[in-house]
Protein backbone atom coordinates (compact mmCIF):
# COMPACT_ATOMS: atom_id res chain seq x y z
CA UNK A 1 0.00 0.00 0.00
CA UNK A 2 0.84 3.71 -0.78
CA UNK A 3 2.06 5.25 2.00
CA UNK A 4 0.36 9.05 2.76
CA UNK A 5 2.77 11.91 1.60
CA UNK A 6 4.31 13.33 5.02
CA UNK A 7 3.41 16.78 5.96
CA UNK A 8 5.77 19.43 6.37
CA UNK A 9 5.53 19.74 11.08
CA UNK A 10 4.78 23.54 12.19
CA UNK A 11 3.47 24.11 15.18
CA UNK A 12 0.35 21.41 16.04
CA UNK A 13 -2.74 23.06 17.47
CA UNK A 14 -3.85 22.63 20.98
CA UNK A 15 -5.66 19.47 21.12
CA UNK A 16 -3.33 17.66 18.78
CA UNK A 17 -0.23 18.49 21.08
CA UNK A 18 -1.58 17.54 24.09
CA UNK A 19 -2.19 14.32 22.44
CA UNK A 20 0.94 13.51 21.57
CA UNK A 21 2.61 14.57 24.42
CA UNK A 22 -0.13 11.81 26.59
CA UNK A 23 1.28 9.47 23.67
CA UNK A 24 4.88 10.37 24.64
CA UNK A 25 4.23 10.06 28.18
CA UNK A 26 2.35 7.08 28.36
CA UNK A 27 4.66 5.42 26.23
CA UNK A 28 7.56 6.45 28.52
CA UNK A 29 6.23 5.36 31.57
CA UNK A 30 4.41 1.98 29.77
CA UNK A 31 7.04 1.09 27.20
CA UNK A 32 4.27 -0.29 24.66
CA UNK A 33 2.53 0.90 22.00
CA UNK A 34 -0.73 3.39 22.87
CA UNK A 35 -4.05 2.79 21.60
CA UNK A 36 -6.61 5.41 20.71
CA UNK A 37 -8.59 3.36 23.45
CA UNK A 38 -6.67 3.62 26.23
CA UNK A 39 -6.16 7.27 25.82
CA UNK A 40 -9.60 7.55 25.94
CA UNK A 41 -10.13 5.12 28.80
CA UNK A 42 -7.31 6.99 30.89
CA UNK A 43 -6.99 10.54 29.94
CA UNK A 44 -9.80 13.37 30.60
CA UNK A 45 -9.08 14.51 26.62
CA UNK A 46 -12.84 15.25 26.40
CA UNK A 47 -12.70 14.00 22.52
CA UNK A 48 -14.29 11.27 20.88
CA UNK A 49 -12.47 7.76 19.95
CA UNK A 50 -12.62 8.38 16.38
CA UNK A 51 -11.51 12.20 17.02
CA UNK A 52 -8.24 10.85 18.52
CA UNK A 53 -7.73 8.25 15.70
CA UNK A 54 -7.96 11.09 13.40
CA UNK A 55 -5.74 13.13 15.12
CA UNK A 56 -3.12 10.24 15.73
CA UNK A 57 -3.27 9.45 12.08
CA UNK A 58 -2.41 12.92 11.41
CA UNK A 59 0.51 12.53 14.23
CA UNK A 60 1.63 9.47 12.31
CA UNK A 61 1.73 11.76 8.51
CA UNK A 62 3.68 14.12 9.40
CA UNK A 63 6.45 11.59 10.90
CA UNK A 64 5.67 12.02 14.60
CA UNK A 65 4.37 8.94 15.47
CA UNK A 66 5.01 5.53 14.14
CA UNK A 67 2.84 2.69 13.85
CA UNK A 68 4.32 -0.99 14.57
CA UNK A 69 2.72 -3.71 12.16
CA UNK A 70 2.19 -6.46 15.01
CA UNK A 71 0.26 -3.73 17.37
CA UNK A 72 -2.82 -1.70 17.39
CA UNK A 73 -0.97 0.81 19.02
CA UNK A 74 1.70 3.87 17.91
CA UNK A 75 5.19 4.70 19.30
CA UNK A 76 6.88 8.09 19.32
CA UNK A 77 9.46 8.74 16.47
CA UNK A 78 12.70 10.33 17.25
CA UNK A 79 10.73 13.76 15.40
CA UNK A 80 8.27 13.66 17.76
CA UNK A 81 10.41 13.40 20.72
CA UNK A 82 12.37 16.20 19.21
CA UNK A 83 9.25 18.08 19.16
CA UNK A 84 8.26 17.11 22.40
CA UNK A 85 11.20 18.25 24.45
CA UNK A 86 11.59 21.58 21.75
CA UNK A 87 7.78 22.39 22.57
CA UNK A 88 5.48 20.25 24.62
CA UNK A 89 7.44 19.37 27.67
CA UNK A 90 6.98 20.48 30.66
CA UNK A 91 9.65 22.26 33.32
CA UNK A 92 10.29 20.48 35.58
CA UNK A 93 13.25 20.97 38.50
CA UNK A 94 15.03 19.20 41.07
CA UNK A 95 12.92 19.13 44.37
CA UNK A 96 14.70 21.78 46.82
CA UNK A 97 15.40 18.44 49.31
CA UNK A 98 16.99 16.36 46.96
CA UNK A 99 19.25 19.76 45.86
CA UNK A 100 20.11 20.02 49.43
CA UNK A 101 21.14 16.57 49.67
CA UNK A 102 23.06 16.47 46.48
CA UNK A 103 24.64 19.45 48.10
CA UNK A 104 25.81 17.95 50.92
CA UNK A 105 27.24 14.58 49.19
CA UNK A 106 29.84 16.98 46.94
CA UNK A 107 30.38 18.55 49.77
CA UNK A 108 31.51 15.43 51.60
CA UNK A 109 34.36 13.78 48.84
CA UNK A 110 37.96 15.59 48.55
CA UNK A 111 37.83 17.44 44.69
CA UNK A 112 41.12 16.76 43.67
CA UNK A 113 40.19 13.33 42.96
CA UNK A 114 37.84 11.14 40.32
CA UNK A 115 35.17 11.18 43.54
CA UNK A 116 33.66 13.63 42.48
CA UNK A 117 33.01 12.71 38.75
CA UNK A 118 32.05 9.37 39.83
CA UNK A 119 29.17 10.97 42.04
CA UNK A 120 28.00 13.16 39.27
CA UNK A 121 27.64 10.18 37.53
CA UNK A 122 25.73 7.81 39.98
CA UNK A 123 23.59 11.31 41.21
CA UNK A 124 22.06 11.60 37.52
CA UNK A 125 21.76 7.81 37.41
CA UNK A 126 19.72 7.74 40.43
CA UNK A 127 17.60 10.75 39.70
CA UNK A 128 16.91 9.58 36.24
CA UNK A 129 17.10 5.86 36.04
CA UNK A 130 19.36 6.27 33.03
CA UNK A 131 22.95 6.14 32.96
CA UNK A 132 24.92 9.01 33.98
CA UNK A 133 27.82 10.20 32.38
CA UNK A 134 30.36 12.60 33.78
CA UNK A 135 33.88 13.62 31.59
CA UNK A 136 36.89 15.10 33.69
CA UNK A 137 37.41 18.98 33.54
CA UNK A 138 40.16 19.44 31.01
CA UNK A 139 41.49 22.70 30.08
CA UNK A 140 43.42 23.41 26.87
CA UNK A 141 46.68 23.71 29.17
CA UNK A 142 46.76 21.30 32.19
CA UNK A 143 48.07 23.50 35.18
CA UNK A 144 49.22 22.50 38.79
CA UNK A 145 47.81 21.90 41.45
CA UNK A 146 50.33 19.40 43.32
CA UNK A 147 52.98 16.98 42.97
CA UNK A 148 53.83 14.39 45.49
CA UNK A 149 56.84 11.86 45.09
CA UNK A 150 56.51 8.36 47.32
CA UNK A 151 59.39 6.42 47.39
CA UNK A 152 57.81 2.68 46.08
CA UNK A 153 61.20 0.99 46.35
CA UNK A 154 65.17 1.61 45.85
CA UNK A 155 65.54 3.87 42.96
CA UNK A 156 61.89 3.70 42.33
CA UNK A 157 59.10 6.79 43.28
CA UNK A 158 55.12 7.06 42.30
CA UNK A 159 55.16 10.68 41.09
CA UNK A 160 50.93 11.70 41.91
CA UNK A 161 50.20 15.03 40.02
CA UNK A 162 46.91 16.55 40.63
CA UNK A 163 45.89 19.30 37.83
CA UNK A 164 43.90 22.43 39.00
CA UNK A 165 40.99 20.57 37.59
CA UNK A 166 41.04 18.27 40.12
CA UNK A 167 42.07 15.41 38.17
CA UNK A 168 44.61 13.30 39.23
CA UNK A 169 47.66 10.97 36.98
CA UNK A 170 49.94 8.92 39.14
CA UNK A 171 53.28 7.79 37.19
CA UNK A 172 56.66 5.25 38.17
CA UNK A 173 59.93 7.33 37.73
CA UNK A 174 63.27 5.36 37.99
CA UNK A 175 65.45 7.12 39.80
CA UNK A 176 69.34 7.81 39.66
CA UNK A 177 70.00 6.86 43.06
CA UNK A 178 69.06 5.27 46.22
CA UNK A 179 66.41 7.88 47.56
CA UNK A 180 64.17 7.68 50.67
CA UNK A 181 61.30 9.10 51.32
CA UNK A 182 62.69 12.29 53.77
CA UNK A 183 64.61 13.41 50.25
CA UNK A 184 61.68 12.93 48.22
CA UNK A 185 59.34 15.47 50.43
CA UNK A 186 62.66 18.31 49.80
CA UNK A 187 62.30 17.36 46.23
CA UNK A 188 58.62 17.17 45.80
CA UNK A 189 58.82 20.74 47.92
CA UNK A 190 61.00 22.32 45.13
CA UNK A 191 59.20 20.60 42.68
CA UNK A 192 55.62 22.51 43.80
CA UNK A 193 57.87 26.09 44.11
CA UNK A 194 58.59 25.38 40.44
CA UNK A 195 55.28 24.05 39.12
CA UNK A 196 52.45 25.09 40.95
CA UNK A 197 49.57 26.62 39.11
CA UNK A 198 51.87 26.97 35.84
CA UNK A 199 51.69 24.83 32.33
CA UNK A 200 54.02 22.26 30.77
CA UNK A 201 55.88 25.34 28.47
CA UNK A 202 56.24 27.68 32.27
CA UNK A 203 57.52 24.34 33.84
CA UNK A 204 60.22 23.69 31.28
CA UNK A 205 61.49 27.69 31.33
CA UNK A 206 61.83 27.56 34.83
CA UNK A 207 63.64 24.03 34.34
CA UNK A 208 65.99 25.23 32.08
CA UNK A 209 66.93 28.17 34.35
CA UNK A 210 67.79 26.20 37.08
CA UNK A 211 71.88 26.75 38.28
CA UNK A 212 74.14 24.90 35.89
CA UNK A 213 77.41 23.58 37.37
CA UNK A 214 75.55 21.51 40.94
CA UNK A 215 76.47 17.85 39.44
CA UNK A 216 76.61 16.01 42.73
CA UNK A 217 73.49 17.94 44.29
CA UNK A 218 71.37 14.71 44.66
CA UNK A 219 68.35 17.09 45.22
CA UNK A 220 68.52 19.20 42.06
CA UNK A 221 69.62 16.34 40.21
CA UNK A 222 66.38 14.78 41.56
CA UNK A 223 64.30 17.85 40.68
CA UNK A 224 65.64 18.08 36.87
CA UNK A 225 64.62 14.61 36.24
CA UNK A 226 61.04 14.78 38.18
CA UNK A 227 60.44 17.74 36.65
CA UNK A 228 61.04 16.99 33.02
CA UNK A 229 58.98 13.56 33.89
CA UNK A 230 56.40 15.90 34.85
CA UNK A 231 56.69 18.03 31.57
CA UNK A 232 56.60 14.53 29.79
CA UNK A 233 53.11 13.89 31.83
CA UNK A 234 51.81 17.32 31.70
CA UNK A 235 52.22 16.59 27.81
CA UNK A 236 50.66 13.51 27.56
CA UNK A 237 47.63 14.87 28.99
CA UNK A 238 47.01 17.87 26.82
CA UNK A 239 47.24 16.38 23.76
CA UNK A 240 44.35 13.77 24.79
CA UNK A 241 40.77 15.37 24.03
CA UNK A 242 38.69 13.47 26.54
CA UNK A 243 40.91 12.37 29.75
CA UNK A 244 38.30 9.57 31.18
CA UNK A 245 34.70 9.35 31.31
CA UNK A 246 33.18 7.83 34.60
CA UNK A 247 29.76 5.97 34.04
CA UNK A 248 27.05 4.72 36.37
CA UNK A 249 23.81 2.80 35.97
CA UNK A 250 24.50 0.47 33.58
CA UNK A 251 21.99 -1.40 34.99
CA UNK A 252 19.38 0.79 34.74
CA UNK A 253 20.04 0.79 30.94
CA UNK A 254 20.25 -2.48 30.50
CA UNK A 255 16.47 -3.34 32.35
CA UNK A 256 14.94 -0.95 29.79
CA UNK A 257 12.67 -2.93 27.26
CA UNK A 258 14.60 -1.69 24.18
CA UNK A 259 18.04 -3.44 25.44
CA UNK A 260 17.45 -6.88 26.49
CA UNK A 261 20.64 -7.61 24.63
CA UNK A 262 23.72 -7.22 26.58
CA UNK A 263 25.94 -7.07 22.99
CA UNK A 264 23.92 -4.06 22.39
CA UNK A 265 24.42 -2.13 25.34
CA UNK A 266 28.01 -2.95 25.02
CA UNK A 267 28.27 -1.41 21.57
CA UNK A 268 27.44 1.94 22.84
CA UNK A 269 29.31 1.57 26.03
CA UNK A 270 32.25 0.81 23.60
CA UNK A 271 30.94 3.79 21.16
CA UNK A 272 31.08 6.33 24.11
CA UNK A 273 35.43 5.33 24.96
CA UNK A 274 35.76 6.29 21.54
CA UNK A 275 37.67 9.67 22.92
CA UNK A 276 37.30 11.26 19.53
CA UNK A 277 33.47 10.77 19.35
CA UNK A 278 33.55 11.43 22.76
CA UNK A 279 35.64 14.82 22.25
CA UNK A 280 33.31 16.06 19.50
CA UNK A 281 30.63 15.78 21.41
CA UNK A 282 31.96 17.60 24.56
CA UNK A 283 33.22 20.43 22.34
CA UNK A 284 29.85 20.74 20.22
CA UNK A 285 27.96 20.87 24.21
CA UNK A 286 30.69 23.84 25.60
CA UNK A 287 30.55 26.01 22.30
CA UNK A 288 26.46 25.31 22.79
CA UNK A 289 26.66 26.82 26.31
CA UNK A 290 23.89 25.05 27.28
CA UNK A 291 22.14 21.54 27.59
CA UNK A 292 22.07 19.71 24.43
CA UNK A 293 19.76 16.97 23.46
CA UNK A 294 20.95 14.02 20.87
CA UNK A 295 18.23 11.62 20.27
CA UNK A 296 18.47 8.59 18.24
CA UNK A 297 19.23 9.07 14.79
CA UNK A 298 20.66 11.86 15.90
CA UNK A 299 23.66 10.91 16.82
CA UNK A 300 26.31 10.23 14.30
CA UNK A 301 27.52 7.72 15.66
CA UNK A 302 25.54 3.93 14.27
CA UNK A 303 25.69 2.35 17.49
CA UNK A 304 24.45 5.84 19.55
CA UNK A 305 21.50 5.75 17.32
CA UNK A 306 18.67 3.74 19.69
CA UNK A 307 19.57 5.89 22.31
CA UNK A 308 19.34 9.66 23.74
CA UNK A 309 21.79 11.50 25.17
CA UNK A 310 21.44 14.75 27.31
CA UNK A 311 24.64 16.32 28.13
CA UNK A 312 25.18 19.42 29.80
CA UNK A 313 29.03 21.66 29.74
CA UNK A 314 30.79 22.03 33.15
CA UNK A 315 33.10 24.64 34.07
CA UNK A 316 34.43 28.12 31.77
CA UNK A 317 35.85 28.27 28.48
CA UNK A 318 39.30 29.18 28.51
CA UNK A 319 40.36 27.69 32.09
CA UNK A 320 38.50 23.90 31.64
CA UNK A 321 35.92 22.55 30.44
CA UNK A 322 33.82 18.98 31.10
CA UNK A 323 30.28 17.20 30.28
CA UNK A 324 27.99 15.76 32.71
CA UNK A 325 24.84 14.04 30.99
CA UNK A 326 22.43 10.42 30.85
CA UNK A 327 22.81 8.13 28.22
CA UNK A 328 19.20 6.30 27.92
CA UNK A 329 16.46 4.86 25.20
CA UNK A 330 14.63 7.28 23.25
CA UNK A 331 11.70 6.66 25.66
CA UNK A 332 13.05 8.32 28.58
CA UNK A 333 11.99 11.16 30.83
CA UNK A 334 13.41 14.22 29.13
CA UNK A 335 11.96 17.25 31.51
CA UNK A 336 13.29 14.85 34.50
CA UNK A 337 16.77 14.03 32.76
CA UNK A 338 17.09 17.81 31.82
CA UNK A 339 16.65 19.55 34.98
CA UNK A 340 18.96 16.88 36.82
CA UNK A 341 21.92 17.44 34.07
CA UNK A 342 21.34 21.27 33.99
CA UNK A 343 21.42 21.28 38.32
CA UNK A 344 24.53 19.05 38.27
CA UNK A 345 26.06 20.51 35.56
CA UNK A 346 25.97 24.10 37.59
CA UNK A 347 26.63 22.67 40.75
CA UNK A 348 30.10 20.92 39.18
CA UNK A 349 30.97 24.71 37.18
CA UNK A 350 30.94 26.03 41.01
CA UNK A 351 33.17 23.20 42.16
CA UNK A 352 35.79 23.98 39.11
CA UNK A 353 35.10 27.61 40.05
CA UNK A 354 36.11 26.94 43.90
CA UNK A 355 39.37 24.89 42.53
CA UNK A 356 40.81 28.18 40.67
CA UNK A 357 40.06 30.17 43.39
Amino acid sequence: MARRPRRTIGLLDARSGAILRTVIDEYVSSATPVSSNSLVEHYPLGVSSATVRNILSDLEVLGLLSHPHTSAGRVPTDAGYRYYVQVLADEWSLPQVEQRMIRHQFGQVELTSEHWFRLAASTLAANTGTAGLATTAKAEAARVRRVDLVTVQDRLALMVVVFREGTMKQTLQNLPLDADQEQLNRVAGLLNVLAVDRTAVEIEAGLADLPAGDEGNDDLDLLRLTGHALVRTMREFDATLIDDIFSDGLLNVMAAPEFDRTDKVRQIFAALENRVYLGSLVESVARAGSVQIFIGHENQSLEMQDVSLVLAPYGRIGRAVGAVGVLGPTRMPYAQAIASVEFVSDLMSELVEHLYA
